[in-house]
C-alpha cells in the first residue's frame, strides 16, 4: 500500500544511495583484483638479486615488516646467495621515500682507514685487472647503517630480519648456475684457489665449487647469530670486529698501518637529502656524490632534450639515438673526477652536471654526424670494475626503499676473515684513477645510484643496478627504455646495453642490434672487445595501485610479492 510519510520515502532513498555505493565498491574491488592479476602486485613487492632472497624480503613483509626490514632481510639473503657482490665486509648506499614523500639517502660506504699505505695510490692498475690485498680494505659500514635505517622505519625487531639467512648459511645451499659460472673464470678461479676463500668456495680437491653443490657459511652463520643478538656493536667494537681485525692483521702483505678497531667505532652514518632532478612529468631522486646519482641525471638530462619516443628506434633513428647516447656516455666519463666525496673536497662540484645551462651547453656539442677524440669529452683514463648487488622494494604502506651494496670488486679484493667467515672489500682502489690522495674517514667516488621516480600521475618506480662501471648505462639505459621509447619495465630492463669503457671504446653486449652496431662504426665509434657484462638492474614500480616487479634475468633474479 502506497504511503505519502515523508520519512518513509526518505528512507527509502537513502537505503537505494547505500545499496548503490556499496555495489559500486564491490565492482570496484572486483575490478582492481583484475587489473592488479597477471604477474602484478596488489600490496607490496621485492626485486632482489635472486628469487630466494626476493621471496625472504616477501616473508618479512607479510609479517608486518616495513620495506626497509624487507630490504634488511634480503640483503642479508644476498650476502649467502651471492657473496661474491656484497656482504658483511662492504657498505651501501640506501635511497628511502617515506609515507610522506620525502626521500633521504643513508650513505653507509666504506671510508679511508686512520692508517694506510701512505703511497697506495701508485699501486693502482693501469687496466681493470682485481686488485687483491688488505691495503685496499676500506672500513665497512655495511651493519651500522642497517642498524641506522632500522631504527627510524624497522617494526619487525631487529633479530628477526637475520633468521632466515642464518638459516641458508647454516644449512647451505645449491651454487647458482650465476656464482658457479663465476667461480669457474680462470682469473677468479685463480684467485680464489689461491686465498683463503678456498675454505668456503673449494671442494675437498681445493678446487672451486661448480653449479649444485652445496655451500655451506658456518663461521658468517655464527657472526650472524651473535649480531642478531647483541646488535651492530658486536662488530663495530665487540667479538665479531676484534676477529675480524685479527685476520685482517693476519693477512697484511705490506708496511704503513691497517684497518684498526678504532676505525670501526669511530664509524658513522651519512644522512643526507636526495638530489632532486625534474625529467619532464618525472622527478627522479638520486644520491649525491660521491655516489653516482649525478651521473646518470647528466645522462638522462641531455637525452631528454633529444625528444624520444617510441619512433627513436626505427630505420636511422635507431643509430643515430644510440649514438646521441653514446656521446652523452662519453661527458659523462669526462665529468667522473668530479664525483668525489664533498666532505673532503670542497673545491670539487658536482652540481653543474644538474644544471640545465651546462646540460644544454653539452647536447650542443653533440653532433649527429660523428664522434670526436677522448680529449674532446676530457675523459682520463681510469679502472673499470664490477660487482655489487642491488634491492628494490615498496610496502603497502607506501615506503619505498632502493638499495645498492658492494664489497666493490667480485669478492672483493679476495682477504677473507676465517674467524667471523666475513669477506672484505677492496673499496680504495675506486679512488685509482679519480683522485691523488686520500684523507682518512673520506668515501670513494662510486657508480652506485639507488633512485626513486615519481611520476605527476602518482605513479612510483624504485630502481638500481649492480655491475661497477656499468651500473650507470644499465640504469640509463632502462630508464630511457621504459619513461620515453615505450618499453614496458620487463623489455626496458631485459634489452642489451652498450657500454663506454675507460677507454673511451665501446662494448656491445650479446645480442646487441649487428646493424647498430655497423652503423656507429660508420659515425667513428671504436668498438672494444668486452666478453662479460654483469650489468643487472632491479626495480619496482606501483601505478594505477598494481605493483610490476622486476628482477633482472641476467643475474638469474625473478622479484616476488603478494
Amino acid at each position: 500500500m502506497a504511503t505519502n510519510n515523508p520519512w518513509v520515502a526518505r528512507c527509502c532513498i537513502l537505503s537505494a544511495l547505500v545499496c548503490t555505493v556499496g555495489l559500486l565498491c564491490v565492482c570496484v574491488t572486483f575490478l582492481v583484483s583484475v587489473t592488479c592479476m597477471n604477474g602484478t602486485f596488489k600490496h607490496a613487492a621485492v626485486s632482489a638479486d635472486s628469487p630466494l632472497c626476493s621471496q625472504v624480503g616477501r616473508n618479512v613483509l607479510q609479517q608486518g615488516g616495513s620495506a626497509v626490514d624487507g630490504a634488511i632481510a634480503a640483503l642479508l639473503c644476498t650476502s649467502v646467495v651471492y657473496p661474491q657482490s656484497m656482504g658483511l665486509g662492504g657498505g651501501a648506499v640506501v635511497t628511502v621515500r617515506n609515507r610522506t614523500g620525502k626521500v633521504t639517502v643513508f650513505n653507509f660506504r666504506e671510508t679511508v682507514p686512520r692508517k694506510f699505505k701512505h703511497n697506495l695510490l701508485d699501486d693502482c692498475p693501469a687496466t681493470s685487472n682485481h686488485v687483491t690485498g688488505s691495503q685496499w680494505i676500506g672500513v665497512p659500514g655495511e651493519l651500522r647503517g642497517y642498524e641506522v635505517l632500522h631504527k627510524q622505519f624497522g617494526r619487525l625487531p631487529w633479530s628477526k630480519l637475520f633468521e632466515e639467512p642464518i638459516r641458508l648459511a647454516k644449512e647451505g645451499i645449491p651454487v647458482s648456475p650465476f656464482l658457479g659460472k663465476l667461480l669457474q673464470f680462470p682469473s677468479i678461479k685463480g684467485k680464489v684457489e689461491s686465498s683463503a676463500l678456498c675454505e668456503v668456495f673449494c671442494n675437498e680437491n681445493s678446487s672451486t665449487l661448480t653449479t649444485g653443490d652445496v655451500i655451506k657459511f658456518p663461521q658468517l652463520a655464527e657472526s650472524m647469530e651473535v649480531i642478531a643478538k647483541q646488535g651492530a656493536d658486536a662488530f663495530y667494537g665487540g667479538e665479531i670486529g676484534r676477529h675480524l681485525i685479527q685476520d685482517v692483521k693476519a693477512a697484511v702483505t705490506f708496511s704503513g698501518g691497517t684497518l684498526e678497531m678504532e676505525d670501526l667505532r669511530s664509524y658513522r652514518v651519512r644522512v643526507v637529502d636526495a638530489w632532486t632532478v625534474p625529467l619532464g612529468d618525472t622527478m627522479m631522486h638520486v644520491p649525491p656524490p660521491p655516489a653516482g646519482g649525478a651521473l646518470l641525471a647528466f645522462i638522462l638530462k641531455i637525452m631528454q632534450g633529444f625528444s624520444l619516443t617510441s619512433h627513436s628506434l626505427v630505420g636511422d633513428h635507431k643509430v643515430l639515438f644510440y649514438h646521441r647516447y653514446l656521446e652523452a656516455a662519453k661527458f659523462a666519463n669526462g665529468q667522473r673526477g668530479n664525483i668525489r666525496d664533498p666532505f673532503f673536497n670542497s673545491r670539487t662540484s658536482a652540481d653543474h652536471l644538474i644544471d640545465d645551462a651546462f646540460v644544454q651547453h653539452i647536447r650542443a656539442m653533440i653532433s649527429s654526424n660523428g664522434t670526436h677524440h677522448d680529449s674532446y669529452y676530457d675523459v682520463k683514463p681510469f679502472p673499470d670494475h664490477t660487482g655489487t648487488s642491488h634491492v628494490s622494494i615498496l610496502d603497502e604502506d607506501g615506503l619505498a626503499v632502493s638499495a645498492t651494496s658492494t664489497i666493490n670488486h667480485l669478492f672483493g679484493g679476495t682477504v677473507y676473515s676465517p674467524q667471523t667467515g666475513i669477506i672484505l672489500n677492496n673499496e680504495l682502489s675506486d679512488f685509482c684513477g679519480r683522485a691523488d690522495t686520500l684523507k682518512p674517514g673520506e668515501q670513494p667516488p662510486s657508480s652506485m645510484t639507488p633512485a626513486i621516480l615519481e611520476s605527476k600521475s602518482g605513479g612510483l618506480l624504485v630502481i638500481g643496478g649492480a655491475g661497477g662501471s656499468m651500473i650507470t648505462p644499465a640504469v640509463a639505459l632502462s630508464l630511457i627504455n621504459h619513461l620515453w621509447l615505450g618499453m614496458s619495465l620487463k623489455e626496458a630492463i631485459a634489452a642489451p646495453i652498450l657500454f663506454v669503457d675507460s677507454k673511451n671504446k665501446v662494448n656491445f653486449e650479446q645480442d646487441f642490434d649487428k646493424s647498430v652496431i655497423d652503423g656507429l662504426r660508420a659515425l667513428g665509434h671504436q668498438v672494444g672487445e668486452m666478453e662479460y657484462f654483469f650489468n643487472v638492474v632491479n626495480a619496482v614500480e606501483k601505478e594505477n595501485g598494481c605493483i610490476v616487479g622486476e628482477s633482472d634475468k641476467r643475474k638469474m633474479g625473478m622479484s616476488d610479492g603478494y
